[in-house]
């Protein structure tokens, strides 16, 4: 049996958008209101790896494929560029970047397997040609490229690995572990000033709080963490941990309020008692 292809794909987006005879809610959608569906096909696909889902695995980056090419067929709708010029640009610029394998910067050419290529000078030469694409783009400043659209956790690592890459960065983790300390009390501080005077000071708490957030990040950057992958894996965690808890009040025939705040804390020491020994 023959097997569709990425020709097929693009043709069936043309239908489903086609004016006469196309699907009316496909027919209805415009960048923005897509978005949602991306970046929800985005995390159900991070969800697969991380989970070691690989019978959904080929689904979930087949619904990722599927929003690109509905952005390009958008696009070439409004006769700016179609999903060729997507794959082109691509190819075009993975070629760029990559001149350790394909040295004259085509498809045909081979570097000579008898040059050891090293991985640092790789790296740095990535971002050198990174930094000429930037330029070449005509972005002002250091920072310029990186989205603001970005969720707020991953910008920050974006906006101080750039930092980083030009000295503003500190050397030793030590001093970004003092920065958090030093955060946490900065937070402690403005906590106690609202409290001690009754007043309404959530900006400069607010404030604060992102600062330590911030550092937080920093810190995982320095430990060569994700701090998004730490936070999804504290959350299924906590959640092991309450669905522990309710089984044991299940069991009693009690719910959470019928608990004190001390019978509480014991149950959920058994939880993480029980899960770690699970583990």
């Amino acid at each position: 049996m023959s097997m569709y292809t990425i020709e097929d794909l693009h043709y069936l987006m043309i239908r489903l958008r086609r004016p006469e005879d196309g699907c009316p809610w496909d027919l209805k959608q415009d960048y923005v209101s897509i978005l949602p569906s991306t970046i929800e096909e985005v995390y159900e696909l991070v969800a697969a790896i991380e989970n070691r889902d690989f019978a959904n695995l080929k689904e979930e980056l087949g619904d990722l494929l599927f929003q690109v090419v509905f952005y390009s067929q958008l696009a070439e709708e409004e006769q700016r560029f179609g999903l060729v010029d997507v794959v082109d640009g691509l190819v075009e610029k993975l070629l760029r970047r990559h001149p350790h394998v394909f040295p004259d910067g085509t498809l045909q050419s081979h570097r000579d397997k008898s040059l050891k290529v090293d991985e640092s000078s790789i790296k740095q030469n990535w971002e050198k040609i990174k930094e000429t694409e930037r330029g070449d783009k005509g972005l002002p400043g250091l920072m310029a490229d990186i989205p603001q659209a970005l969720p707020a956790m991953m910008r920050a690592q974006k906006l101080q690995k750039r930092a980083a890459k030009v000295g503003f960065d500190w050397t030793q983790t030590s001093a970004v572990l003092e920065k958090l300390k030093e955060e946490v009390a900065e937070l402690e501080h403005a906590i106690e000033v609202r409290e001690a005077n009754n007043i309404d000071n959530t900006g400069n708490v607010e404030e604060e709080f992102g600062d330590l957030l911030f550092s937080c990040v920093n810190l995982a950057r320095h430990l060569n963490l994700d701090p998004e992958r730490s936070l999804r894996q504290a959350n299924a965690k906590f959640q092991q941990r309450i669905q522990f808890i309710e089984k044991k009040l299940e069991g009693d025939g009690k719910g959470f309020s019928d608990l004190s705040e001390q019978e509480l804390d014991q149950l959920w020491l058994q939880a993480k008692a029980n899960l770690v020994s699970e583990g």
